[in-house]
């Protein structure tokens, strides 16, 4: 559980709140994510201030000891996303064994780990719709927010067309929630995370990769540069997400707790298998993804290009999760600090890697993608480690 010394203290600032709804939507956007860092600016200046009036106490001390804790708990987690990369760098993983890796972990392990805890309580309490409606609501203003930054307004500016800004919003607002969240934010937080971090799966699988995939479809197609009708993109858009097992699961889980049924003990036996195999599977997986991608680069993307969209994803992104969960509790449409928590730190996670897989399937700028994703991934470590100190993971929680 998370020390309720260091819980969170989501004061609202009125005038804050009132300056970035009063503005257009850009400005919301940065007015929110102002609101997220001014709290979080705060926090850390009063934790400052209380380590050096009480430092003979050690609590200065107990900041290195949190970290290390903190850091202790991820380590592993990022260990074996570099084993991965490492064992396909050297071809001890063949290339062609990647992909068949990764449909292991898609459609058989990870299912079964999300059934398993969709299963373990009513869909109900499992599912809560406020963190459904606001992290939904931090995944749209991220899309929109990256798609302004990003894309190119005519042929003598800056940015990228509709498709390659489309995908850089989706690696931007879609943390790598299944294969790395689910385990790391189970370790560190603890068991209540699951429902929140199944809340925030169920919005990146069926509202934010489809909007960002009907997005890109939006440019026009084949070499008459035909745009494709409105029910086309649709379909398009929806197809994907439809295919996805991993909401079908968390569903399975649900029905299964509201029939009041169980599997038989020998099907039982092979899900618990397969969701024992996800954790350790899923992150070796992540590794050898981000390696592939990058062989598959053909082009030379500049840093411009991909280390901003990486720092809006790890930066930006849990500071609006925080603005805005600061302006649901203004609001009275407050959750549970616990829940806030788990939502900013699933917000606060790397890209997903396999949008880069996407990317390459819809023609867009994959080499962009996976080093966004690449970038993510290594810059995480240290931003997601300080994020969790900040918001009062202790020893105590992770022990």
């Amino acid at each position: 559980m998370v020390n309720a010394t260091h819980s969170l203290q989501f004061d609202t600032n009125q005038s804050c709140l009132a300056k970035a709804l009063g503005r257009g939507t850009r400005t919301q956007i940065i007015g929110l994510v102002g609101c997220g860092l001014h709290h979080l600016i705060i926090r850390r200046s009063a934790r400052a201030a209380e380590s050096r009036i009480l430092w003979g106490c050690q609590i200065g001390p107990a900041f290195f000891v949190v970290m290390q804790h903190i850091a202790i708990v991820a380590l592993p987690f990022f260990a074996l996303v570099l084993c991965g990369y490492l064992a396909a760098h050297y071809r001890v993983l063949p290339e062609a064994a990647i992909p068949g890796l990764n449909g292991f972990v898609l459609f058989f392990a990870l299912p079964c780990l999300l059934f398993n805890l969709g299963a373990s309580k009513p869909f109900g309490s499992l599912v809560d719709l406020r963190l459904v409606a606001i992290y939904a609501v931090c995944a749209m203003l991220m899309i929109v927010l990256t798609i302004i930054l990003t894309l190119r307004l005519g042929p003598s500016s800056k940015g990228v067309d509709m498709k390659d800004a489309a995908f850089g919003a989706l690696v931007a607002a879609f943390p790598n929630t299944g294969f790395m969240g689910v385990p790391l934010l189970m370790a560190l937080v603890g068991e209540h995370s699951s429902g929140p971090v199944m809340s925030t799966i169920l919005v990146d699988l069926l509202l934010t990769s489809t909007v960002c995939i009907g997005l890109a479809q939006c440019s026009p197609q084949g070499s008459y540069h035909v745009k494709p009708s409105w029910h086309e993109v649709a379909w398009r858009a929806l197809k994907g997400p439809l295919r996805n097992p991993l909401p079908w699961a968390i569903l399975a889980g649900g029905l299964m707790v509201a029939s009041g049924s169980s599997l038989p003990g020998p099907f039982k036996q092979v899900v618990d298998m397969l969701a024992n195999s996800a954790s350790p599977v899923a992150l070796f997986t992540i590794g050898a993804v981000l390696w592939r991608a990058g062989q598959h680069v053909h082009t030379h993307t500049p840093v411009k290009r991909y280390l901003p969209v990486a720092l809006i994803k790890l930066l930006v992104h849990p500071a609006l999760v925080w603005g805005v969960l600061t302006m649901a509790d203004s609001m009275e449409f407050a959750v549970s600090t616990e829940a806030k928590v788990v939502l900013i730190l699933v917000a606060a996670l790397p890209s997903a890697s396999n949008v880069s897989l996407l990317a390459e399937r819809y023609n867009a700028d994959n080499g962009r993608i996976a080093r966004i994703v690449m970038a993510s991934t290594v810059l995480a470590f240290v931003s997601f480690t300080l994020l969790a100190w900040t918001l009062g993971v202790t020893a105590s929680s992770v022990s």
